[in-house]
């Protein structure tokens, strides 16, 4: 069978290529056409669009970028039509891949989104009509199954979390050659809006702490020069690139932008900051959104419903504060040990490996 997968991120790169070792699986015949990076790639296939030209994150980011996201919707569409897949699935991405499953459904084709929105904390108005033009959506986060069990989504199936399968089931990495002081693991995003923004308070702190070294979890597809540009070379901060699992395997603690890698830091037991600072505009229309029932951005704290890290966001992520709390985590035994504890309780929440197979069961039982 043909199938169609769009995934317009990092992690999305990273869990598409594991679904799509399991569809092959199942189906050994099966063609791929996608949007991903080099780990779907590795996988075979035809590769279309490549993440590096796709990652857009804000209300006024993807504004500014409009007439780009609107030729991809338009070039999306048309080679649907033309390799005509046995199913369109979008993992994650919901603002361009909710759009092409609408069309999709509309032009006749099976749809799967892999990877549910956060609609439980906005837009669920959003819900209607996903009902409506969605044969499945595969959601991987545990406390998702009483919002969709409330909100009446027949087609919402829990299948699990894929970090969980890919942390876990790694070979042994070799230990980096470095001088033996304890490794801090710097994450400063997978956008280069993040990384610009996280990394000039992570270079402070790695220059007051020459006790540590630092060292950045890099990604070759936003370009090396971009890192060279934002760490001086007086810094004594070391960048590994696309070998952030490694570095996390061997990390004292971190330091991390928000997002899917605060999950992966838990999962690695490597004690954590989480910071993150936006566009004022852009976090300011999500607050208004969110409204005040959501009180983390972690997927530490949001799986575990607790402050298991310390988030420090917009005007808290300063130079004081950044400081107050890696002293915590790389001093304070005390709040190591709570904050490891809280990673087990997450780990326990997410259950047993096998995500990737259980969605692509459900996508290849969907299409016949």
């Amino acid at each position: 069978m043909k199938y169609y997968i769009i995934a317009g991120e990092a992690s999305g790169d990273l869990y598409g290529a594991n679904l799509m070792k399991a569809l092959r699986e199942q189906d050994p015949q099966a063609e791929f056409r996608f949007w991903g990076g080099d780990a779907m790639q590795k996988e075979g296939g035809e590769p279309m669009r490549h993440i590096r030209d796709l990652a857009i994150m804000g209300f006024v980011e993807v504004v500014l970028h409009l007439r780009t996201v609107l030729g991809n919707i338009s070039f999306c569409k048309r080679d649907i039509l033309d390799w005509h897949p046995d199913a369109v699935i979008g993992i994650d991405y919901p603002g361009f891949n909710l759009k092409i499953e609408k069309w999709a459904h509309e032009h006749g084709f099976k749809t799967i989104h892999y990877i549910s929105p956060q609609l439980w904390a906005w837009k669920k108005g959003r819900l209607k009509g996903m009902r409506q033009y969605l044969d499945r959506l595969c959601y991987i986060l545990p406390f998702e199954q009483q919002f969709y069990a409330e909100n009446d989504m027949p087609q919402a199936l829990y299948v699990g979390h894929p970090l969980v399968e890919i942390i876990h089931g790694r070979p042994q990495d070799e230990p980096f050659a470095f001088d033996g002081r304890p490794i801090i693991a710097l994450l400063p995003g997978s956008r280069k809006q993040e990384l610009k923004k996280s990394l000039p308070g992570m270079v402070r702190l790695a220059r007051r702490h020459p006790e540590y070294h630092f060292v950045v979890g890099g990604m070759t597809l936003l370009g090396k020069a971009l890192y060279e540009k934002h760490i001086p070379a007086d810094a004594g901060i070391t960048v590994v690139y696309d070998q952030t699992y490694r570095l996390l395997s061997q990390a004292f603690a971190a330091v991390v932008c928000s997002g899917t890698a605060t999950l992966e830091t838990g999962l690695f037991h490597v004690p954590q900051v989480v910071c993150y600072r936006g566009n004022p505009i852009s976090i300011a229309i999500a607050k208004a959104l969110v409204g005040r029932h959501i009180n983390h951005i972690a997927l530490i704290d949001l799986i575990d419903d607790s402050n298991v890290v310390t988030e420090l966001l917009q005007q808290d992520f300063n130079d004081q504060r950044l400081e107050e709390e890696f002293r915590l985590i790389t001093t304070d035994t005390a709040n190591r040990e709570r904050m490891l504890e809280g990673y087990r309780r997450v780990e326990q929440k997410l259950g047993n490996a096998g995500a990737s197979l259980r969605t692509a069961e459900v996508i290849i039982e969907t299409i016949k």
